[in-house]
């Protein structure tokens, strides 16, 4: 899913539409986020937004332009995989992960032929945050950003760079990290379980945390219902994590444009972006696995899914992903 091209305009310098004006970075953010745009990960498709539909994102990246800076986006993400092996190959980055980096490394490219100085991604993993909430240890965490750290590194990937919880308060132990992140950043439950009741991305999003979390979850004894109760439970300290890692990024980079992985309305502060071809909209290469279909397409689908229409293929003696029959 190559990112879409977009030919740089020729613009006289010193003209009122040139870069280092600020209608003319006002255009050339415009013509950035039209990159964006299609591969928007939307919580209201039907809406025909356009650029002018993301003042803030305009806003921001015009002030990239101005100064002649690289543009900065950040993404939280890529926290570890699911443990449920139904969903996953391992616990390890896969073809998922390569296409997704791969994809996002390519749009920082077609970035820097419209904005001169470049763009560069830095990928906010964000598994320690809330490891304890969805049963992953936190050396699966370990492994999986140094797995995917190095394969930056070996596919090329010179427009991103990686941040984790390992860079916030020196030498801590993890539970002790996630405990003040949380003190500092976290809005309250009470807080969370208004915005449930009165605002519907809020409450959009608590409801796929929970069916993650329910799907996710493995060697449990209790009843169905108890484990809805649980991971009702449970939605709410990821959604408080989740918030308190994006405070604690923007604290860290302040003039960056928000990428999310979720879905996001037009105009909000984030925005949403589809990393690679899925039925579900909450689908993440962490949630599943690849399937390269006979005729080119490559979608995510359940491990299990994928297995049944298509075999294994190995890649460094490791589980990558599924070629169709």
């Amino acid at each position: 899913m190559p990112p879409v091209g977009t030919a740089p305009a020729v613009i006289t310098p010193g003209a009122p539409d040139a870069p280092g004006t600020r209608a003319g970075a006002t255009a050339l953010a415009a013509r950035i986020l039209g990159l964006l745009l299609p591969h928007r990960r939307a919580s209201d498709p039907e809406f025909d937004a356009g650029p002018e539909h993301f003042p803030l994102q305009l806003a921001q990246l015009a002030d990239f332009i101005t100064a002649g800076e690289p543009i900065v986006l950040t993404l939280p993400g890529f926290p570890c995989k699911s443990p449920n092996p139904a969903k996953v190959l391992g616990h390890l980055p896969d073809e998922g992960e390569r296409l997704s980096l791969t994809f996002l490394d390519g749009l920082c490219a077609e970035i820097g032929r419209l904005h001169a100085p470049g763009a560069r991604i830095l990928i906010c993993s964000d598994g320690h945050i809330f490891g304890d909430l969805i049963n992953v240890p936190d050396d699966h965490i370990d492994a999986y950003s140094d797995a995917l750290t190095a394969m930056i590194a070996h596919e090329g990937l010179s427009h991103l760079d990686t941040f984790d919880l390992r860079a916030v308060l020196g030498d801590l132990p993890y539970d002790e990290k996630r405990a003040r992140v949380h003190a500092r950043y976290a809005p309250s439950v009470e807080e969370l379980r208004e915005q449930v009741l009165t605002e519907e991305e809020t409450l959009r999003l608590y409801r796929g945390i929970t069916r993650f979390l329910t799907e996710d979850t493995i060697g449990f004894t209790g009843t169905r219902s108890a484990l809805q109760r649980e991971c009702r439970r449970r939605a709410y300290g990821v959604i408080q994590r989740s918030r308190a890692w994006g405070e604690l990024i923007a604290e860290h980079h302040p003039r960056a444009v928000r990428l999310s992985i979720h879905p996001q309305p037009a105009g909000a502060s984030k925005f949403g972006i589809r990393l690679l071809a899925s039925a579900d909209v909450w689908t993440t290469p962490w949630h599943s696995a690849v399937l390269h279909r006979t005729g080119g397409d490559r979608e995510l689908l359940r491990n299990d899914e994928a297995a049944r229409i298509g075999r294994l293929v190995l890649r460094d003696g490791r589980p990558s992903h599924y070629e169709g029959y």
